[in-house]
């Protein structure tokens, strides 16, 4: 699959994968960042943001499109740095295909089987998406009982785009979403361990790092290393952007 891009900036590579329900604009203050020494690739995963949409999607399939994306780009290799699901399949595509990962950042996700956790932004997405949209306004109005915290709000309507019939419609492909939420999206990644650098940021007040993890950390990602950033949730490069910006650029310039 040829997924959806944007590039800026010159240097080593660095591919920045987004999360679930999100698009390449996520990452966009990281990717600013980065651009004044790196070539900087974000890209919207498949099922996400203007990427094709497919039904299958599942860890091995997106650590495929990135490694295509490579591909396409005549790039050898390049500094993967993901979020929550890019995370994971920065991970994925690190314990398959190693000698395309020069580094990898994982942002606030480890490589194991979750839970759901998100449900109430799907519902959200799929009261949404079964609505007669007139406006943005009213798409807010819509999910605000189920989503209370308008930052959430934003992130999740970021996904409503008009047609040429003027009507919103989701970008988000629900129908594959849905299909593989509580299975393939929340498995973890596999393979055999990345022996690269790795740099994993933990939100200090986020759940989805955990010191249980720690041991399948370092069994699969021995060269790694986990910084916590205070006073943060999972979306800590948005809440700390100077921080999370300065931990990164730091990591990388030494393993580049």
């Amino acid at each position: 699959m040829k997924l959806n891009f944007r590039e800026e900036g010159s240097g080593p590579a660095v591919i920045l994968i987004h999360g679930m329900f999100g698009s390449l604009s996520n990452l966009g203050m990281l990717a600013r960042t980065l651009a004044q020494q790196y070539r900087v690739i974000s890209v919207d995963l498949r099922n996400h943001g203007d990427s094709p949409h497919e039904q299958l999607m599942d860890m091995p399939s997106m650590a495929g499109d990135i490694v295509a994306l490579l591909d396409h780009l005549n790039l050898p290799g390049a500094i993967l740095i993901g979020h929550s699901l890019g995370g994971k399949v920065a991970m994925q595509v690190a314990l398959n295909h190693p000698s395309r990962v020069n580094s990898l950042v994982v942002i606030d996700i480890s490589p194991v089987t979750y839970r759901n956790l998100q449900d109430s932004a799907l519902d959200a997405l799929n009261k949404l998406a079964t609505s007669e949209i007139s406006s943005r306004g009213d798409a807010d109005a819509l999910v605000k009982e189920i989503i209370p915290d308008a930052a959430t709000r934003g992130f999740l309507l970021k996904n409503l785009a008009r047609g040429e019939d003027g009507r919103f419609y989701l970008k988000l492909n629900l129908a594959s979403v849905n299909q593989n939420y509580a299975t393939t999206l929340v498995a973890a990644p596999s393979g055999e361990p990345y022996a690269g650098p790795t740099l994993f940021l933990k939100g200090e007040h986020s759940a989805y790092i955990q010191e249980k993890h720690r041991p399948i950390i370092q069994q699969l990602f021995p060269q790694s290393q986990v910084e916590v950033v205070a006073d943060t949730g999972h979306w800590l490069h948005a809440e700390k952007p100077a921080e999370v910006n300065a931990l990164i650029q730091a990591f990388i310039g030494a393993n580049s």
